[in-house]
């Protein structure tokens, strides 16, 4: 091998091995996929209350709408009928959408599709997303 050789190969060398790392994380796994406890609206002993007449929420007043309190995704689904679940993606934590035209929520990163229940239906997501219970009280939402 002559000079200029070695220093072609050692400068390739030298390379790879500096971007390997960031090659190697940019779509792996997170560490820790599930969101951080219900926060946002009025947050108390673990419970979010989330009020429907607030401009904040104004989207939940028609079937298919839905809204962000914190790192919960809102969708109204019925006439009365109200699902939550976590808005990070389990795949690389990003924040998922509600699409009304084929009720499924999206993550707009790396196309992982989920059910109206928070179920995978389309990777790469490893998991499903983290759902609450949500009870109706009067003009409240009471997410749990």
């Amino acid at each position: 091998m002559d000079r200029k050789e070695f220093f072609s190969k050692a400068l390739i060398s030298g390379s790879l091995l500096f971007l390997a790392p960031a090659l190697l994380n940019s779509c792996s796994k997170s560490s820790d996929p599930q969101p951080t406890d219900p926060s946002g609206g009025t947050n108390t002993g673990g419970t979010t209350t989330i009020d429907l007449t607030s401009n904040d929420f104004a989207a939940l007043k028609t079937v298919g709408g839905f809204a962000y309190s914190g790192n919960i995704i809102i969708i109204r689904t019925g006439t009365s009928a109200y699902v939550a679940m976590s808005s990070v993606c389990t795949h690389q934590s990003c924040t998922v959408a509600y699409s009304s035209t084929d009720d499924k929520i999206k993550c707009p990163c790396h196309g992982s599709i989920y059910s109206i229940s928070g179920t995978v239906l389309q990777g790469p997501a490893p998991n499903s997303l983290k759902t609450y219970t949500v009870k109706i009280d009067g003009t409240n939402l009471k997410i749990s």
